[in-house]
């Protein structure tokens, strides 16, 4: 999977936030071990402090944590994934109606676009 930076947002967020994406879609599940720092930044390209950073933030979020000996896992708090999940979704929600109010649609008109849209 190729992963493309924006360079006017430091790296470790972006990090941050495809890290967050994994979690709520699933990708890595409550209670799961996740792979260790150098295989992430393997994965993403980044040096390993970069991704070190991002893990760091997840942790202060209460979204992963640290087993002295055993690595890094997912919080076994679904409800946490799950809040997180609906404060992203209601951020994306509320992006595409704001485009939609700045070219002069209402929410009414949005959502028959929406309901365009197919699978």
């Amino acid at each position: 999977m190729e992963f493309t930076f924006d360079n006017n947002v430091p790296i470790y967020i972006q990090l941050l936030e495809y890290m967050k994406i994994y979690l709520i879609s699933g990708v890595f599940k409550c209670g799961e071990k996740l792979p260790s720092v150098r295989e992430f930044a393997g994965t993403f390209k980044v040096n390993p402090n970069t991704m070190q950073k991002a893990l760091a933030e997840l942790e202060s979020m209460n979204l992963i944590y640290t087993e002295r000996t055993n690595g890094k896992y997912v919080t076994s708090d679904a409800v946490l994934i799950e809040k997180l999940k609906d404060e992203y979704a209601m951020a994306l929600a509320k992006s595409y109606f704001q485009g939609m109010k700045r070219i002069g649609l209402g929410k009414a008109d949005s959502i028959k676009y929406l309901e365009r849209i197919e699978d």
